[in-house]
């Protein structure tokens, strides 16, 4: 039996995909909760709790953006062509957010509030085309042959606008649990209490999309409630409760520090196979599959030797970087 080397991309490119999400989630996620933190010390603190490894976190976005193209040229023809508003957006505020991280340590008292906004919008902006851009995978693309022909408009959508919102609600809660995690004292107090405010608009934010989806497009009915797949996939919601739950009873136990981040990227993780189950196996929704969307065998493992050599190293520097750089950060820290 051969080996599918397009399900071994799609799982490298999945795994990228996945871990960006999750480091530069708490990162995107810090940026927006400086509208909700006023005191200057503090937001050099949350600033400092990911200083020494933020700029590593867009690697992830990188493989997975390089391998879409080596490994599947179709689907990333496609998607760059019907979402490159939302797409440019999306890197406008990661670079503005960017330049606003270290310039604000640098700018004199009576610029600091502009860096600082500037930082928080460009974070807003990029989480924002982000979730854009996952509501418009599931809204799927308009093809014939093996061109997009829908208009660059098509992804001006309520529910893409919706999943938008609803993505900077999910990085919120993990900058929140990550914040409780590194800060102390009244920081860490007020994290808490917002973990609990944004952990229910995030369960809000599950509930109707988990109700908008089935009913907007058959695809996804048929995925998640024909037998027996509604069984298979139940563990899904029933766990998403559960950490949910387990998120709200730690978020005031002042002796819990690690585990409600931990629980949040567990939501994370079921709210990404949750896109996963209802899309596989296709790349470009409604109708293109992945081995239809697939370079030549030849080209995907021409590039699969050099993508396997690469990813323990990232691995091994990203685990290192945070090991060197745990535990609490306080005011008196700083790494500008």
């Amino acid at each position: 039996m051969g080996v599918d080397i397009s399900v071994i991309w799609v799982a490298i490119i999945v795994f990228a995909t996945l871990m960006y999400i999750i480091m530069d989630g708490f990162d995107l996620g810090i940026g927006m909760l400086f509208y909700f933190e006023r005191d200057p010390q503090s937001r050099d603190v949350m600033v400092n709790s990911v200083a020494p490894v933020w700029d590593g976190n867009e690697t992830w976005l990188v493989l997975g953006g390089a391998g879409l193209f080596g490994a599947f040229p179709l689907a990333y023809a496609v998607i760059i062509d019907a979402l490159t508003i939302p797409l440019t957006a999306m890197l406008i505020g990661l670079i503005f957010r960017g330049v606003a991280f270290e310039f604000r340590f640098k700018a004199t008292p009576s610029h600091r509030k502009f860096w600082d906004y500037s930082f928080a919008g460009g974070s807003l902006l990029a989480t924002f085309s982000q979730g854009i851009v996952v509501g418009a995978m599931i809204n799927g693309f308009e093809v014939e042959g093996r061109r997009f022909v829908g208009s660059s408009l098509d992804w001006l959508t309520p529910f893409n606008l919706f999943c938008g919102l609803g993505l900077m609600v999910a990085y919120s809660l993990l900058g929140t649990t990550w914040l409780v995690m590194k800060s102390e004292g009244a920081l860490q107090i007020h994290m808490r209490h917002l973990t609990r405010r944004v952990l229910l608009a995030l369960v809000g934010v599950i509930a109707v999309v988990s109700i908008w989806t089935p009913l907007g497009w058959q695809y996804v009915s048929d995925r998640w409630f024909s037998l027996p797949n509604f069984f298979w996939f139940l563990p899904v919601p029933l766990l998403v409760g559960v950490f949910s739950l387990w998120i709200w009873r730690l978020s005031l136990n002042p002796n819990s520090h690690v585990m409600p981040f931990i629980l949040t990227l567990g939501l994370i993780f079921l709210g990404f196979s949750g896109l996963g189950i209802s899309l596989w196996p296709n790349l470009i929704p409604p109708s293109i599959t992945l081995w239809d969307a697939a370079a030549p065998p030849s080209s995907q493992l021409f590039m699969l030797v050099g993508t396997l050599l690469i990813i323990p190293v990232i691995l091994v520097y990203t685990a290192w970087s945070y090991y060197v750089f745990r535990g609490k950060i306080s005011g008196n820290e700083g790494y500008h």
